[in-house]
């Protein structure tokens, strides 16, 4: 007989060292109202530590990384469930989707809520499953790493991020120098934990453990090291539009096998790809998206930027800037349980708009720029847009020392303030 676990027993960090995610009050709603709760994400991210906090009851715990565990839930599912009855709590589920029939048939003859919670890193295998046997059933939750409000413990307090006049200044703001440490570093909870000396070995070995453990498991990428180059080229277009024979050629590599890799990367949640704006819904879908790593640190590394200063001076420093603020406005909205509407704007008089945040009927601009003396110049294309669309108040995030207007319907607000 295998033996179980319950949640109790599994907590990993003590009460100083966990840091309360903004997710958490999503996922306890969530198992009120849903059987099945699936927490994805990239791996590393603090899924698992999230959910064994949270959890107070004596939920059973099991791990597909079990080797033991995987080969029971593969090969006699009914089994699996008659040693881990409901509730319980099932991790790496990607890895047996075997067991979905399964759930499907247990809360199909049960009225009890949140009875199963799962964890999953493969969105691209996981989603599958879940379409084919758990519509419906299910609340599917999105997470990413560390906010700048969890980071402080005040993940509690964060609110999906759109432009006001009078911002919430709730964090403390940091100089420049370590603004960029901190964008340097990135946002997974172990990394945030350890020493800068730590993040070298922290970051190849999540790459390794990503090609070995997840991307081959979802295709054959063949070779090895070209992936890894493809990785890298990647990265050093952060916040830039994807041009896949560029990459293609920068890799060589064929097109169709870069945009197989790059796909591979969004549904994995290691980069997210922001749509431009066009009146023509369908134009939003087959025009070229910008790109954005969802985490810094691992962007910074593979784009081997080895120190912060170097960052922080570096022909890039903008770039990541800017792909700091997508990700954490982004984090804002997955981390409250939404899925924005999320668009950047360009015309043919290159008029410019970083991001667009679609919301209650409105378009809201937001331009990033790295600056600490912002003026009315840097929003001029915030009145251009308001001519084609319904707009609301707009603001640019910058480096600025404190929240200025610069227009009737635009300010500059601190990175720290968002």
């Amino acid at each position: 007989m295998l033996k179980c676990s319950c949640i109790a027993d599994l907590h990993k960090w003590g009460p100083m060292l966990y840091k309360e995610r903004t997710l958490q009050k999503i996922v306890l709603e969530a198992s009120k109202s849903f059987k099945t709760i699936l927490l994805t994400g990239m791996r590393q991210i603090g899924k698992t530590t999230l959910l064994q906090h949270i959890e107070k009851n004596n939920r059973q715990y099991v791990t597909l990384d079990n080797p033991k565990d995987l080969l029971l839930a593969k090969d006699e599912a009914d089994f699996f469930f008659q040693t881990y009855r409901p509730p319980v709590f099932i991790d790496e589920i990607q890895y047996a989707p075997e067991l979905f029939k399964y759930i499907k048939m247990y809360v199909d003859n049960s009225d009890k809520k949140g009875t199963i919670w799962m964890t999953g890193s493969q969105q691209y295998s996981l989603m599958k499953g879940v379409r084919e046997s758990l519509a419906g059933r299910i609340a599917i939750i999105n997470m990413l790493g560390l906010s700048i409000y969890e980071r402080t413990n005040k993940g509690a307090i964060q609110k999906p991020f759109i432009p006001a006049f009078t911002p919430a200044c709730l964090l403390e703001k940091k100089d420049l120098s370590e603004t960029y440490r901190i964008i340097w570093k990135g946002s997974f909870p172990e990394i945030d934990r350890e020493s800068d000396d730590k993040w070298s070995l922290f970051y190849s070995s999540y790459v390794q453990s990503y090609i070995e453990r997840d991307v081959r498991q979802i295709t054959n990428i063949g070779n090895v090291s070209s992936f890894i180059r493809f990785l890298s080229v990647v990265a050093s277009r952060t916040g830039q539009e994807i041009n896949i024979a560029d990459i293609a050629k920068d890799v060589e590599i064929s097109p169709n096998t870069a945009k197989q890799w790059l796909s591979i990367l969004e549904t994995s949640g290691i980069v997210y790809l922001l749509k431009p704006y066009y009146k023509n819904i369908a134009k939003r879908f087959t025009k070229k998206p910008k790109l954005y790593f969802t985490d810094t640190g691992l962007c910074a590394y593979l784009a081997s930027w080895d120190i912060p200063k170097s960052l922080e001076t570096g022909a890039m420093n903008g770039a990541f800037f800017e792909t700091f603020v997508i990700s954490e406005i982004i984090k804002s909205y997955h981390h409250n349980g939404l899925f924005p509407s999320l668009y950047y704007y360009r015309d043919s008089n290159q008029i410019e708009i970083d991001l667009l945040i679609e919301r209650d009927g409105k378009f809201y601009p937001i331009e990033i720029k790295r600056t600490s003396n912002p003026n009315k110049n840097d929003v001029h294309a915030f009145e251009k847009f308001a001519k084609i669309e319904k707009t609301g108040y707009g603001s640019l995030i910058c480096l600025t020392d404190r929240p200025r207007p610069l227009t009737e319907n635009a300010n500059s607000i601190s990175i720290w303030d968002i």
